[in-house]
């Protein structure tokens, strides 16, 4: 597909079912927003929104969803697998997930596995554009992915039950019950996601001429969640954030002689926060637990394993003080400490301060500026001077100017710091300065948003062999990043009538400062689209994922690429207006029965199908 050709496909087909909120975050007066930052201090970048009913119209696992509704990209190790992620084309350890305002990627790895976590989870999911380090900290490089919890306060009791079945024995079960007034608000969900995944390959048999299939490649996933708060009165709000996951699920073989293997992790999350108003001075006071770990089966017919685990105590106050009509002054002080244990990178803690100052200054309603800096202090590593600093201008109601420059890192893992053997202790943290211009035009029911960046990453971490064969992580690397993004959305009803229609395309350059050559595993092109459409009970949808090849070796050997591919989902659901509502749906996924990977020898499923039921009352 031609870069031409994929423009058109841009300005014709357009994207998926989403509120795409590309300047800003609003909120529903009711509700308490669990990362006010987000809102505040991203005035300067792209921000785009993802509602309950895109949420609802795609598959449990978060990468499906961000998949056909971002300019992200991911690689996955077949379906259900590990899943990772390239933003702007960078590494899966340069875009932090931030929940509820904390940042969560590993500590271990330093990147998040997406196929671990259900969207259906979260009241919204946002992904912002660009350096974000001086508020999110590590890893937060090409962007962020953002799942809020947020907390409504006004009466009501409200309950949502989806059930799905479809192919390969997948089965989900989301239940999620919210009581509030206006004292108390609590949410309670469960959610629980597993298959057998014994899908055919696509054209693919062994040497006997036998089907190939999907084998060893079972999963089950569970995620208990509570959270809670509570208003003393309108300038002091306690608010509690607690989840809980365990991921069980064996390894797809590559072949069928390979051994098979297992995986099994878990995470538990605690967040405790408070909000207190005092005049022109507010405080946003926040402490956090977060338990991870893993055990890995080698075979699975046995019981021995490795295993990594780490514990990590966050505290965060942020002190806001309101001094002129349109200037903010925020200070953040944090401190958090981990102790990291395992098989094969020992027992080690790690303890990292940091102090940040924010500054917000609105000209008016048109004009808004942002400045950030950012400092850590730990005897871990040297860590850069961090900064931020945007502008918003809107001309007139159909356009508005966006710019930002930025400084951030992604500091060395326990994984690169500790591992035995080849961990080298010694390492800097990965630190890039991005450049961006972004240009929102709104006209009646149409939105287009178009930026463009510049990134020049430097001390990019590598594995590389070192003495007697070892493996060991480097500060080798220097990268530079460039591209466009485009988003584009178009709604409209005609009576009973109701038409949706939207679009994102991604242009990624990413090379290797030295060789020019292309980051491998990530695409020169992305493209989504959907169209939606819905009347009375009923609602129907299209989508549409398109995804360049990509090289899978440093040195871009033409003969070693993944293959550009394109799937489309459609679906339909129907509303019985039964209890507040009670709908039926039916979804083809894959509908072109297209045979493809996003990594080698790992194929993804034919044509399959889920059906699902959705109550709430």
């Amino acid at each position: 597909m031609t870069l031409k050709q994929l423009f058109a496909f841009c300005s014709f087909i357009m994207c998926q079912i989403i509120s795409a909120q590309s300047d800003s975050i609003t909120s529903l007066k009711e509700v308490l927003v669990s990362d006010k930052n987000l809102k505040t201090y991203s005035v300067s970048q792209s921000v785009l929104k993802l509602n309950d009913s895109v949420i609802n119209k795609n598959e449990a696992l978060l990468t499906d969803l961000l998949n056909f509704n971002s300019t992200l990209y991911f690689k996955e190790y077949g379906r259900g697998m590990l899943s990772t992620v390239s933003f702007r084309g960078t590494t899966s350890s340069q875009t932090a997930v931030i929940w509820n305002g904390i940042n969560i990627n590993s500590q271990m790895n330093g990147s998040t596995d997406f196929n671990t976590i259900s969207g259906s989870d979260y009241n919204s999911i946002s992904v912002k554009a660009g350096g974000g380090s001086v508020i999110y900290g590590s890893g937060a490089v090409g962007g962020t992915v953002h799942l809020n919890n947020d907390l409504l306060f006004f009466n009501r009791f409200e309950n949502n039950l989806r059930l799905d079945y479809g192919s390969f024995n997948t089965i989900g079960i989301n239940y999620k019950t919210s009581i509030s007034n206006k004292k108390w608000s609590a949410q309670i969900g469960l959610s629980k996601n597993s298959s057998t995944n014994d899908y055919k390959y696509l054209n693919r048999y062994t040497w006997r001429g036998d089907q190939r299939w999907n084998q060893n490649g079972q999963y089950d996933i569970i995620t208990l969640s509570a959270n809670a708060g509570y208003k003393f009165n309108q300038n002091h709000i306690l608010k509690l954030y607690s989840q809980s996951s365990n991921t069980d699920r064996n390894t797809s073989l590559v072949v069928e002689s390979e051994t098979k293997s297992k995986y099994i992790n878990g995470f538990n999350r605690n967040l405790l926060e408070y909000d207190g108003s005092f005049g022109k001075l507010k405080t946003n006071f926040k402490t956090a637990y977060i338990f991870e770990n893993y055990q890995y089966f080698a075979d699975n017919s046995l019981k021995n394993y490795s295993y990594g685990k780490t514990e990590n105590l966050i505290t965060k106050l942020d002190v806001d003080y309101h001094l002129f009509k349109a200037t903010h002054i925020n200070g953040i002080v944090d401190y958090s400490r981990t102790n990291g244990y395992g098989t094969s990178f020992g027992n080690h803690i790690r303890e990292i301060s940091s102090a940040a100052l924010l500054i917000r200054q609105d000209f008016g309603t048109n004009w808004k500026n942002e400045l950030g800096v950012r400092k850590e202090f730990t005897n871990n590593y040297k860590s850069p001077v961090l900064f931020n600093l945007g502008s918003s201008y809107k001309f007139n109601d159909w356009y508005n100017l966006k710019l930002n420059v930025s400084r951030n890192f992604r500091i060395p893992t326990y994984n690169d710091l500790y591992w035995d053997e080849g961990g080298n202790p010694n390492l800097k943290p990965e630190s890039s300065y991005q450049g961006e211009i972004g240009n929102v035009f709104t006209f009646k029911n149409l939105t287009w948003t178009q930026n463009f960046y510049y990134m020049k990453i430097t001390d990019m971490l590598q594995w590389v062999p070192g003495a007697n064969g070892i493996w060991t992580p480097q500060n080798q690397d220097k990268v530079n990043s460039y591209g466009t993004e485009t988003v584009l959305g178009w709604k409209k009803s005609f009576g009973k009538n109701n038409f949706a229609l939207n679009a994102t395309y991604a242009y990624t350059i990413s090379q290797d400062e030295k060789t020019k050559n292309q980051i491998f595993f990530v695409p020169f092109n992305k493209a989504t689209g959907a169209f939606s459409y819905s009347r009375n009970k009923i609602s129907a949808y299209y989508q549409i994922l398109y995804n360049g090849f990509v090289y899978t070796r440093a040195d871009n050997n033409p003969d070693e690429i993944i293959n550009d591919y394109t799937i489309s989902n459609i679906g339909i659901d129907y509303d019985l207006k039964f209890l507040d509502s009670f709908k039926v749906g039916f979804q083809v996924l894959n509908l072109f029965n297209k045979d493809y990977e996003s990594l080698e020898n790992r194929p993804m499923p034919g044509r399959n199908f889920n059906m699902y039921l959705t109550l709430k009352f």
